[in-house]
């Protein structure tokens, strides 16, 4: 803290949290010490401002057919800078000029899920997520490129084959799918016997 002249009697406290409660205290100086302090002020609010802090680790993907789930961390309490907190959630597939804008209108919000039928399975998107208060909107996160939910397989396995390996087993293998945009990640095979 600054060294206040003797015969001061009031200061101005700068690079405050906005909307955060404050308590002060004096202490007295003088070439052979420091006094004790005072008693604790009254407890002071901050005036609110808009939001500067942007959500963190934006990502997503997953869902199901036709959905962009898109998720983040959430912004903490003392970094909301005032009342009517939200998030603010701006997407776009990859390459488009529009983005589409959702508001969602919770503090503890970390998830959103856009559902539209057009949506193709693995489709790329750009999105950003903001936040807004009662002061007005704050900062956009940077631009993260999230996956839409997978489609079920499109494709069977080929050159199935079966070798008798006793009288008991029988061994079956398949070529596996390699991954594109249609079938998305295979997770794994079910061997169905007929």
């Amino acid at each position: 803290p600054e060294v206040i002249n003797g015969r001061t009697h009031k200061a101005t406290v700068v690079d405050l949290s906005p909307w955060v409660e404050y308590e002060f205290r004096v202490v007295a100086s003088n070439g052979v010490g420091i006094g004790e302090p005072s008693r604790p002020s009254a407890l002071l609010k901050t005036k609110a401002a808009v939001p500067v802090v942007a959500p963190t680790n934006v990502s997503g993907g997953g869902g199901s057919r036709s959905e962009l789930v898109i998720t983040w961390e959430p912004v903490p309490e003392e970094l909301q800078n005032g009342e009517g907190f939200g998030y603010i959630v701006v997407f776009r597939p990859l390459g488009s000029t529009t983005w589409t804008k959702a508001v969602v209108a919770s503090v503890e919000a970390s998830k959103y899920v856009y559902r539209n039928e057009s949506i193709t399975p693995l489709s790329p998107f750009e999105v950003k997520v903001g936040v807004y208060n009662n002061e007005g909107e704050g900062t956009l996160s940077s631009i993260s490129i999230i996956y839409s939910g997978e489609d079920e397989p499109q494709i069977a396995p080929t050159g199935a084959s079966a070798l008798s390996v006793s009288a008991a087993e029988v061994e079956v293998s398949w070529q596996p799918i390699a991954w594109n945009r249609h079938t998305g990640r295979v997770l794994g095979y079910e061997v169905r016997r007929l």
